[in-house]
C-alpha cells in the first residue's frame, strides 16, 4: 500500500494531475484534428478505404487521449496497482545512457547533427506536431517515476522545462521560415519577408499589442505563483551547504565547464570570449546575405556554428547541470535516486604526469621553496614544455594551417585580422568538446599544470 511506502512512484494525486495533462493534450490535438481536416486533405487509399481524410488518424489519437485522461481522472483505487507507467527496462536503458557523460554528449551531438541533416523533414508541421506529442507523452509517463518527479517537478526546475519547449519552438520556427525562403529563392521567387510591406504605427498598434501581452504575462505569473509555491529554503549557513551546490540555471553551463577547466579559464576567460565573440560578429561577418530575412543555405557556416555553441555546448549543459548532476556533482539517470553516498573513482592526471612519470619513468621536476624566480621558471618550463607546446600549436599554428585548407575562402575574403579573430573564436569554442574527449579517453586533467602560480590549462 502507498501508505506504507514513504516514496511511492504513484499516488492518487499524481494520477489525477496526469489526467488533467492528458486532457489538455486532448484539446490541443482536437484542435489539430480540425486543422488537419481543413488543410491536409485525404489519403488516396488507406487500409482499403478510398479517400479517407488524414484527420481521421488524428481523431483516433484524440479519442485515445480523452480515454486516457478519463482513466486517470476517475481512478480512485490503489495507486500502486495503476498499470499506465513506464516499464522498468525503459528506465534502466535511459539511466544507462544519460548517467554516462560520454554517451550523454555523444547523444546530444547526434541529435544536433540529425536536426541539421533532416531540417526539411522535421520542420513539416505534421512531423513537428508528432514530435511535440511524443515529448509530452514521454514527460507524462516519466512523471509516474518518483525520482524523476522529484527532480523535474521541483518548483525552480519547472520553468526550465518550459524554456526547453520554448527553445524547441523557436528553433523550429527559424528552420521553418528558412526552408521556405530557401525554396522560394531556388525557384527564383522573392523571400517571404518581401511581401510584408504593410507598415503599422508604434502608437497605437504596437503599444496596444505590448500592453495586452504584458497583462496576459502578469496574470499568468500570478496564477503560477499561487499554484506553485516559491522554492524557499532555510537561511544560508557556512556549516551546512546544499549538496549539490548549484549556480542559477543560466550559469550551470559555466559550472559544468569547471569539471574540465580551471576556475580562471571556465569562469573568466571562456565567458569573456563568448561575450567578445558575440560583439565581434558584426565586424568580422563578410556575408551580407540573410540580412532581414530567414535563410539557411546562404549562411550555413554561421548558423551551424552558432547553433552548435548554443544547443550542444550550452543548452545541453544546462539540462545536464539541472536534471542530471546530483550530490557530490555525480551524474545520475533521470529515473535514478540521488544517493549522497554514490562515489565514482576518478584518476585524472596531467599531461606532464604522463610525460615524466609514465613515459620517461622519472620523477616530476618541481621547484624548491628556496629557488630563485629564474630557477623556478626554468624548472616549470622543463616540466610543462610539452603542454605549452601543444597550446602554442593549437592557438598559433592551427589558424594559418586552416587558412590554407578548410578556411581558405574565409581568409581570402576576410583578410588577416578578421580571419584571425574568427579562427581563434572557433578554436576557443572547440576547446570545450576537445577537453571533454581528452578527459574521457585519457583521463587528462590539465594540459598545462602550474599549481605553484595557480595557472592551469
Amino acid at each position: 500500500m502507498n501508505s506504507l511506502n514513504p516514496h511511492p512512484d504513484l499516488t492518487i494525486g499524481v494520477i489525477h494531475g496526469l489526467g488533467w495533462l492528458y486532457l489538455l493534450l486532448f484539446f490541443l490535438d482536437f484542435g489539430w484534428t480540425i486543422r488537419s481536416f481543413k488543410q491536409d486533405g485525404s489519403f488516396h487509399r488507406f487500409a482499403g478505404i478510398e479517400h479517407m481524410p488524414k484527420a481521421f488518424l488524428w481523431a483516433i489519437f484524440s479519442a485515445f487521449l480523452f480515454l486516457l485522461a478519463a482513466t486517470h481522472l476517475t481512478y480512485n483505487s490503489d495507486a500502486s496497482a495503476f498499470i499506465i507507467r513506464l516499464p522498468l527496462f525503459f528506465k534502466d536503458a535511459v539511466n544507462l545512457v544519460i548517467a554516462n557523460p560520454v554517451s550523454y554528449f555523444v547523444l546530444s551531438i547526434v541529435v544536433f547533427a540529425a536536426m541539421i541533416w533532416l531540417r526539411t523533414w522535421w520542420v513539416q508541421p505534421t512531423v513537428a506536431w508528432v514530435l511535440f506529442n511524443l515529448s509530452v507523452l514521454f514527460l507524462a509517463l516519466s512523471m509516474t517515476d518518483f525520482d524523476f518527479r522529484q527532480i523535474v517537478g521541483k518548483p525552480d526546475n519547472v520553468p526550465i522545462v518550459g524554456m526547453l519547449y520554448l527553445v524547441g519552438f523557436f528553433t523550429w520556427l527559424y528552420f521553418y521560415k528558412a526552408n521556405e525562403n530557401d525554396r522560394r529563392m531556388a525557384q527564383g521567387l522573392p523571400v517571404s519577408e518581401k511581401s510584408l510591406s504593410d507598415q503599422v504605427l508604434v502608437w497605437p498598434d504596437l503599444v496596444y499589442s505590448e500592453m495586452i501581452c504584458m497583462i496576459l504575462v502578469a496574470a499568468f505569473l500570478i496564477v503560477w505563483g499561487v499554484a506553485l509555491p516559491a522554492p524557499l529554503e532555510e537561511p544560508a549557513s557556512a556549516v551546512k551547504t546544499p549538496n549539490p551546490s548549484k549556480a542559477p540555471w543560466y550559469f550551470l553551463g559555466l559550472q559544468e565547464m569547471l569539471v574540465y577547466f580551471d576556475p580562471w579559464m571556465a569562469g573568466v576567460v571562456l565567458p569573456s570570449v563568448i561575450l567578445v565573440g558575440l560583439m565581434a560578429i558584426p565586424y568580422i561577418d563578410f556575408n551580407q546575405s540573410g540580412n532581414g530575412y530567414y535563410t539557411f543555405n546562404q549562411r550555413k557556416f554561421a548558423v551551424i556554428t552558432f547553433l552548435f555553441g548554443f544547443l550542444p555546448l550550452w543548452v545541453a549543459m544546462i539540462v545536464l547541470g539541472t536534471f542530471i548532476r546530483g550530490p557530490n556533482w555525480n551524474m545520475f539517470g533521470l529515473y535514478e535516486y540521488w544517493d549522497v553516498h554514490k562515489l565514482e573513482v576518478l584518476n585524472n592526471v596531467n599531461l606532464s604526469d604522463y610525460f615524466w612519470l609514465d613515459w620517461l619513468k622519472q620523477p616530476l621536476p618541481r621547484p624548491l621553496g628556496g629557488d630563485s624566480l629564474a630557477t623556478q621558471i626554468a624548472v616549470i618550463l622543463k616540466r610543462e614544455w610539452l603542454g605549452l607546446l601543444a597550446v602554442a600549436v593549437y592557438l598559433f599554428v592551427l589558424p594559418p594551417l586552416m587558412a590554407v585548407t578548410i578556411f581558405k575562402k574565409f581568409f581570402i575574403r576576410m583578410g588577416f585580422i578578421r580571419y584571425m579573430v574568427l579562427a581563434n573564436l572557433v578554436l576557443f569554442m572547440a576547446a570545450l568538446p576537445l577537453k571533454m574527449v581528452l578527459r574521457w579517453v585519457f583521463t587528462l586533467k590539465y594540459i598545462v599544470a602550474i599549481p605553484e602560480w595557480f595557472f592551469n590549462i
